[in-house]
Parts: C-alpha cells; sequence; structure tokens
C-alpha cells in the first residue's frame, strides 16, 4: 500500500469541520432549539395513543377517544417544528400556535403526551416567541483622521429671554407665572 493511496486522517477531519461549521451557521440563524423542543414535544403527543406495551402475554395500551385529536396535535407541532427551522420569518406565529397546541394537547391528548410533550412543546414555543435574529458583524471602516469641528458661535444674551423675563428654556413646575401645561 502506497503513501498516496492511503486516506490521511487529517484530511476526512477537515470535512467534518466543514460540515460542523456549516451547520453551526445554519443553526445560529434560525430559532434552531425551539424547533427542536416543538417537533420533540409533538412525537409523544402522537405516539403515545396508539402505543401499546407488551408485558408477558399481557398487552397494555393507551388506546383512547383522544386518538384523533392526539394525531392531529402531534402531527401540527412537528410540522411547526420544521416551520420554524425552514421559515424563520413566522417564528412568532409558530410558537404562539405550539403554545395554543401543548395547552390544548393537556385535556385532548393524554394530558399532553404525559406531560413530556405539553412541558417540551410549550418550551419550543416560548423559545420561538423569544428569539431574535442576531446582528451580522460589519467590518470596521478603515480609521480616517479626525477633523476638528468649528466651535459653534455663543448666542446673544437677549435670544434667550422670552417676553415674561422667564428663561424660554427652563423646564420646571415654576416656569411661565407658575402655571404647568396641565392646569
Amino acid at each position: 500500500m502506497s503513501a498516496e493511496s492511503a486516506v490521511s486522517p487529517g484530511r476526512d477531519e477537515h470535512y467534518i469541520r466543514a460540515f460542523r461549521r456549516g451547520f453551526r451557521n445554519w443553526r445560529g440563524q434560525r430559532p434552531f432549539w425551539a424547533g427542536l423542543f416543538t417537533l420533540l414535544g409533538g412525537i409523544p403527543i402522537a405516539y403515545l395513543p396508539y402505543a401499546s406495551l407488551k408485558l408477558g402475554h399481557m398487552t397494555l395500551s393507551m388506546a383512547t377517544t383522544a386518538g384523533a385529536g392526539s394525531l392531529i396535535i402531534g402531527v401540527l407541532l412537528i410540522t411547526l417544528g420544521f416551520t420554524m427551522w425552514f421559515q424563520a420569518a413566522v417564528r412568532v406565529f409558530a410558537g404562539v400556535a405550539a403554545i395554543l397546541l401543548a395547552l390544548i394537547s393537556i385535556p385532548v391528548a393524554n394530558l399532553g403526551g404525559f406531560l413530556i410533550g405539553f412541558l417540551l412543546a410549550l418550551m419550543g414555543g416560548a423559545l420561538a416567541v423569544s428569539w431574535a435574529p442576531g446582528k451580522s458583524v460589519a467590518q470596521p471602516a478603515p480609521a480616517e483622521e479626525p477633523t476638528l469641528a468649528p466651535e459653534p458661535a455663543e448666542a446673544p444674551v437677549a435670544d434667550q429671554w422670552d417676553d415674561y423675563g422667564v428663561a424660554a428654556y427652563d423646564t420646571n413646575n415654576e416656569a411661565n407665572g407658575g402655571r404647568n401645561s396641565a392646569g
């Protein structure tokens, strides 16, 4: 085996670093954690009413009349999670909708997926509403030599006084004969 045919570990590491850097940039431009929590909150809400657990020969299932409602709420929460990732402009709408669906899931979907889905969806909605895009780092302008501004000329003393002999720029209650604007 020659040295040219062997794949060096540094070469593969570069692609991993490039992928991680690209993912970090993508994640920073959208409410990533809000979408993840909302998506993860929808999974137990949609899954638990249809799940069955086998213990030996005994089957436990949570099949209730809330199955259709749970499925709809869970699928909507998963869709809102993806919406937060790929349409960051509607993050406030998606966050408010996720909070409302999480609250509705308590009575409809087996206590919101046994409170697991409820808490995850509620946290994801709150993160989406509170997320704000970061400001891009601007390149500093090249330094210019500071120029001295001309000094302002002093105003004549006669222009500072109104007809009543009270300073025109006085802002306290005693101005204008003791009357203020509310009285």
